[in-house]
């Protein structure tokens, strides 16, 4: 019985799975907020450029 679990390899097959889908995760959290911030700066600039055409 104790044999079969060392042998028994599904766990680690889910564990892997999990950690890559993490690192997926991270990946996609920080792509988002790094083009968040460059939409956010470019619309800042596009409303500054706006007041500036309408004073």
């Amino acid at each position: 019985m104790f044999a079969r679990f060392l042998k028994d390899e599904s766990g680690a097959t889910a564990i892997e799975y999990g950690l890559i889908a993490a690192l997926i995760a991270v990946a996609i959290i920080g792509g988002v907020t790094a083009l968040g911030s460059s939409a956010n700066n470019t619309f800042t600039a596009i409303s500054g450029e706006l007041d500036a055409a309408t004073e």
